[in-house]
């Protein structure tokens, strides 16, 4: 076979082993007679790694004052945006409504001092109260349109907000499903896109409703600042000198709770690695048979005390901020309420004004605590909205390619020519330098050791990875002009270990083919028969319609085995232009193996189409046309089972190997079948 390579020489290497490094002295001392199970000392954060959920947790902590200020504008207006992307009106609506409400606050703060200049003003108390009760009615009126505003805004914000997240989930997820697979396969990007759809959408969702607290508290500090300037342009500082302490505690009480929340998340996490031990169904049996359950629940109980503890400390923390705020707080009310009294008695300002300033100091007391803790919570939120944002960003970058050139439904040949691949961070190639072809209708194996490039070839067949040198080419045109779903529709994976849908078992095997509910019986039922999954269908409670999951009411759960026979199924229902199938019956029983390799090797549902099957299992390829040898990323085989049988070569040493160990007392194992 021309296509055969070899080695420089020509020879084809025999069976090559490396011997063991001798092994080298090793000193180990007894381990200690008492091991801690957990960090036992005061900061238990120094015990483990940050975990990618929680990157952002407490940047609010330490952060300076003016760093939060300086962000809250761009937090607002990046909301804003998003806002005004989901729902137009509803944006509009909210942000008038928000700006009518904070108007309405400030006009009923003067109409208040009016009131009181009325009822402050010399004459009889009967003539001064019908004198006051037209402005009474006024502050009624302007309470009254606030609560409306408010209510408005309100209801524009529960209109807006799911919109928003809705949107923001979506286009995650459409971005996400469709990046290319060595993105996934990139940990750190695993992580980033974890984080993001853990925290940012949660966040994304909150962080409306906290600018809009936000804004209604900067307006309102705004307002009363200035019914205080109206009234007389030295209150502002008096009103400076009484808000300010409330604020530096609210500060504090804000960064004392992120920190906290920082040590008890580190808690939590410590408590979820027992909690998931002792309920996890595959730790079950062996916890049980060693009797471990007891000293994990000693080591639970020790770290949920030290929560509590935290609980407790927290409580303290925030109670202790909080009397030293109120009273530096009420130290500044106290000299602010002197200077009233000193201006009023020097008639620098009338009583009526005097009293409207308290009310103006009050309501800017109020909002400035409420912009502080909501400012906090708005800046640490908008880092993670921040985070999905740039997340989404990054996987526009990653996704499959386009064009407007389909796969074809028919494919003759399959032409690999001199192909490279090398995973990202690795230094030695996968697949290096690789030429073979494909026909309609024949079957071909690929086989080696691990890691000697066979499934990365099958992958890049399956258009999954895209070659870095070399081509691969569907009838003459090469696979990386058309678009890359158009390649993936017309190529059918059955793995290892299969996805197992929690749908029902129709779906299971449609699923492949692009749908879960469209479905063409005939052919679903052939596929089913091929691939031995009749019979478990068959056997279940409500049969094509049962679910297969047992989060599910009456849902099932399957063996491997079942599983196994459900993915060769769906594999077969696709009718694809290429059948990969990699270890698909690595969990079956012998005859079920059997079966399902006399469907796809033998018995195929569509004549032309290409099977290539990956094994480790020797004698499940001895029907193929072709076998193809893996080793260090390079083909060093090819040919039929007799052909290489007859080489003497890698493939003839492999299938010997593992046909000894279905024999007893054999002394000629070259001639043994496994």
């Amino acid at each position: 076979m021309s296509e055969s390579p070899r080695t420089a020489s020509g020879a084809v290497p025999g069976p090559r082993s490396a011997p063991l490094p001798p092994s080298l002295p090793l000193s180990l001392p007894l381990p200690p007679a008492a091991v801690p199970g957990a960090s036992r000392d005061a900061d238990v954060t120094e015990g483990l790694e940050e975990a990618y959920w929680s990157v952002h947790d407490g940047a609010a902590a330490s952060a300076t004052v003016p760093q939060v200020l300086a962000r809250l504008p761009r937090i607002a207006l990046l909301i804003g945006r998003l806002a005004w992307q989901a729902d137009r009106r509803a944006t509009l609506a909210a942000v008038v409504c928000q700006l009518g409400s904070a108007a309405m606050a400030a006009f009923g703060l003067v109409a208040s001092v009016h009131v009181l200049q009325h009822l402050f003003a010399a004459g009889p108390t009967p003539d001064r109260v019908r004198a006051a009760l037209p402005q009474i009615l006024l502050v009624a009126g302007f309470l009254s349109a606030r609560a409306l505003l408010e209510a408005a805004v309100a209801v524009a914000q529960a209109r807006v907000t799911p919109k928003i997240r809705t949107a923001l989930e979506c286009e995650f997820l459409r971005l996400t499903a469709h990046v290319r697979l060595e993105a996934v396969e990139d940990p750190d990007w695993h992580d980033e896109v974890y984080r993001a759809n853990d925290r940012g959408l949660f966040y994304a969702r909150m962080i409306v409703g906290q600018v809009v607290s936000l804004l209604s508290a900067v307006l309102g500090l705004i307002g009363s600042a200035g019914v205080v300037s109206v009234l007389h342009p030295a209150l502002l500082p008096l009103l400076l000198l009484s808000v300010l302490p409330v604020g530096a505690a609210a500060v504090g009480n804000a960064r004392a709770r992120f920190r906290s929340f920082k040590r008890w998340n580190a808690l939590q996490r410590r408590v979820r690695v027992f909690s998931w031990l002792l309920l996890d169904v595959d730790a079950a049996a062996e916890l049980r048979s060693d009797a471990v359950q007891d000293a994990l629940l000693d080591e639970h109980h020790r770290l949920t005390v030290r929560i509590a503890e935290e609980d407790t400390r927290l409580g303290v923390g925030s109670a202790t901020l909080d009397l030293a705020g109120r009273t530096v707080g009420g130290i500044g009310t106290g000299v602010t309420y002197a200077a009233l009294a000193a201006m009023l008695i020097a008639g620098w300002l009338p009583l009526a004004a005097g009293a409207g300033a308290v009310l103006a100091i009050q309501a800017g007391r109020t909002s400035l605590t409420r912009l502080v803790e909501v400012g906090h919570l708005v800046y640490e939120h908008a880092l993670w909205v921040d985070d999905l944002l740039a997340v989404q960003e990054r996987c526009r970058g990653l996704l499959s390619r386009t064009s407007a050139l389909e796969a074809p439904g028919r494919v003759e040949e399959i032409a690999v020519r001199d192909v490279r691949f090398t995973y990202p961070g690795k230094d030695a190639p996968a697949l290096d330098g690789i030429s073979f072809t494909l026909r309609a209708g024949e079957t071909v194996a690929f086989v080696g050791l691990n890691g000697s490039g066979k499934s990365t070839c099958a992958k890049l067949l399956a258009g999954l990875y895209e070659a870095q040198r070399g081509s691969v080419r569907w009838d003459g045109v090469d696979v990386r002009d058309m678009d890359a779903q158009s390649v993936h529709r017309r190529v059918a994976c059955v793995l290892q270990d299969p996805v197992r849908f929690p749908f029902s078992a129709l779906a299971n095997v449609t699923a492949g083919a692009g749908t879960l509910t469209d479905v063409a019986p005939g052919r679903a039922m052939a596929a089913a028969r091929a691939a031995g999954a009749d019979r478990v269908i068959a056997g279940l409670p409500g049969q094509w319609d049962a679910v297969l999951s047992k989060r599910f009411k009456d849902g099932q759960q399957l063996s491997g085995g079942q599983w196994a026979k459900i993915a060769v199924a769906r594999g077969l229902y696709q009718e694809a232009v290429l059948l990969l199938l990699d270890e698909p019956t690595a969990s079956m029983d012998p005859p079920s193996e059997h079966a399902v390799y006399e469907a796809v090797l033998r018995g195929r549902l569509r004549p032309d189409q290409i099977t290539v099957l990956v094994s480790h299992r020797l004698a499940s390829v001895v029907a193929c046309d072709r076998i193809l040898v893996f080793d260090g990323g390079r083909i060093v085989e090819s040919g039929s089972h007799d052909e290489l049988m007859s080489l003497g070569g890698d493939y003839a040493a492999m299938f010997t190997l593992q046909a000894s160990g279905y024999r007893t007392g054999a002394t000629d194992v070259g001639e043994a079948t496994p």
